[in-house]
């Protein structure tokens, strides 16, 4: 396996430095810099140039009337009191977000969560919490709740025992 692997990258590196060789006596056979002989810094128009010998970027403010996406108002004002009936559901999101990857804490299988189960400790680490919830039409969590994410679904838990008090199917894409 190893050797396949020594003689595909070989290979690859053979194909790079070829396809560069060509490249570069196609420029010189078809009138490019160099065979037209006229010096480097006289192409690409006049003024200074860089360390690769091509013309420094202009400079640029970015863009105009633009806000950054931000938390909206009232992002931390955690509810006090939670009426857990209100909460318990097992929603299908109206719309799925597509993020990086995601990892599944080593050892666990796919499961299939709802309300009432109690989620693993080790699905609450800091890699599967959703701490940017509005970004993901996610509601403020409750105080002592927080959203983690477990493959494609969101899971509303309560951060002292793991009950899931609400989740959201399908808001990872």
């Amino acid at each position: 396996m190893v050797s396949v692997f020594k003689i595909g990258s070989s290979v690859a590196c053979a194909l790079i430095l070829v396809s560069g060789a060509l490249a570069f006596g196609q420029e010189r056979e078809h009138g490019g810099p160099q065979a037209r002989g006229a010096p480097p810094e006289q192409h690409g128009g006049p003024g200074p140039r860089g360390p690769e010998g091509r013309p420094p970027g202009e400079p640029h403010q970015g863009p105009r009337g633009y806000q950054r996406v931000g938390p909206p108002n009232g992002w931390d004002k955690r509810p006090e009191h939670v009426d857990k009936d209100a909460y318990h559901h097992n929603f299908q999101a109206a719309r799925s977000f597509h993020i990086g990857p995601y990892h599944r804490p080593p050892g666990w299988a796919p499961h299939h969560w709802g309300y009432g189960e109690i989620l693993p400790r080790a699905y609450w680490g800091p890699n599967y919490l959703i701490a940017d919830y509005w970004l993901f039409a996610l509601e403020v969590p409750p105080a002592g709740y927080e959203w983690v994410r477990d493959d494609t679904d969101a899971l509303l838990i309560d951060v002292n025992t793991g009950e899931i008090l609400q989740v959201e199917y399908g808001v990872f894409g």
